[in-house]
């Protein structure tokens, strides 16, 4: 094996590793990529959610007539059942998600040719995007999870 490859499988050994043990609570990302949409149009329904609570970001996205808001409610939802199993142990009504970044980048195009008088064509950029989402507690997970984990004790004496 190479000398190359087998460092960075060292590297990804010991960075899942450190992941394992520190139990990583807090924030968590999902991403979509090639969405058939452009990112310009992609990008004025992300301009309406980012920094909101995810309860109110998805009541937005549900009644949105632009084409991206299905795209990014699909994602939004990931984002979020990525954040439930990383904490499983935190009620998710308590720890008061909120869209923490947004991104919209552009992705592949697909260039296609259109015919156009006099024998001449005219290029047509069909555009696709990555959408990526990050979110996040207000509150500390980690008090969150100690108090629910004290609320059971005493409950259980």
């Amino acid at each position: 094996m190479k000398k190359s490859v087998r460092i960075r499988l060292q590297k990804a050994e010991a960075k899942a590793e450190k992941t394992r043990l520190e139990g990583k609570q807090g924030a968590s990302s999902a991403s979509l990529r090639n969405v058939p949409t452009s990112p310009r149009k992609m990008r004025t329904v992300t301009d309406i959610i980012r920094g909101q609570r995810v309860g109110h970001a998805l009541g937005i996205l549900k009644f949105e007539a632009k084409v991206g808001a299905k795209y990014l409610e699909q994602v939004l939802l990931s984002a979020i059942a990525n954040w439930e199993a990383q904490n499983a142990d935190v009620d998710i009504e308590e720890a008061d998600l909120y869209i923490k970044e947004l991104t919209v980048d552009s992705a592949k195009m697909l260039k296609r040719l259109r015919p156009a008088p006099q024998g001449r064509a005219h290029r047509i950029r069909k555009r696709s995007n990555h959408i990526t989402i990050v979110v996040d507690s207000h509150v500390d997970v980690e008090t969150i999870a100690t108090a629910a984990a004290e609320e059971s004790n005493e409950e259980s004496k």
